[in-house]
């Protein structure tokens, strides 16, 4: 028999919102009582085993089958799962973690509106410089595909795993391909979003793996799980009732 194995994060107000999300619909999700950032246990529903890991882990656990179900958000899955439709499913989309994926380019670049003239833009800078554009980002595998999708080749992804809004100001960078939810970082740094730079909208998401080991008793925990997830949410004075 296999427990199911649910993945949450780790720490933070992905964890939080997680947790109230559970809570909603009578599920109690709650961290060790000994500390252990990695450990934590399941109220309101039998056959479940919690593990917390980062966000970021999330994806690689679910991609390699050791965890059943998984939540985190929709962008690292489809950066860091590649063929992602075929190895996770998507069970329900959670109402938190939004954010956009975007392609911004200096607010002074006032010819540049969207990737076609990104393109051009790109075409010149090689000639005039002597080497390609330079496009920060931590999303490696998306922007590529975005950036291939609209035909733009002379550029070259440099990795940002900090505060890559600031690569271009310390000119690092000349565009940056980054998750934005206001975009108020993005103008605080005087860059704009091209009017075709939406590469995805993503918000947090419960995923379930295809690879795991889904025997009866797991498929059985599955169903109820869903179940209860399906059911309206309960109000915050009624959740315990």
């Amino acid at each position: 028999m296999t427990a199911l194995k649910l993945g949450v994060p780790s720490k933070g107000r992905l964890q939080d919102a997680t947790i109230e999300w559970f809570a909603a619909r009578g599920i109690e999700l709650s961290r060790s009582s000994f500390g252990r950032e990695y450990a934590g246990e399941v109220a309101g529903i039998d056959g479940v085993d919690l593990v917390l890991l980062s966000a970021g882990e999330i994806p690689r656990e679910l991609a390699a089958g050791r965890l059943h179900l998984g939540v985190t958000g929709q962008d690292v899955v489809r950066e860091q799962i590649p063929g992602w439709e075929t190895r996770v499913e998507e069970l329900a989309e959670m109402g938190f973690g939004f954010a956009d994926l975007v392609v911004a380019v200096p607010a002074f670049w006032i010819d540049v509106e969207d990737m076609a003239d990104l393109d051009s833009v790109a075409a010149e800078f090689r000639a005039r410089h002597g080497h390609r554009l330079r496009a920060a980002t931590k999303y490696h595998a998306l922007a590529r595909a975005f950036f291939r999708q609209h035909g733009v080749a002379d550029y070259r992804l440099v990795d940002s795993q900090g505060a890559t809004e600031g690569t271009v100001k310390n000119a690092v960078a000349e565009v940056v391909v980054d998750i934005t939810s206001t975009g108020s970082t993005l103008r605080d740094n005087h860059l704009r979003v091209l009017s075709d730079g939406l590469i995805l909208r993503s918000q947090a998401t419960l995923f379930a793996s295809q690879g795991a080991v889904w025997d009866e008793t797991a498929m059985r925990t599955r169903a109820r799980l869903i179940e209860r997830l399906s059911a309206p949410p309960a109000s915050p004075a009624n959740q315990r009732g």
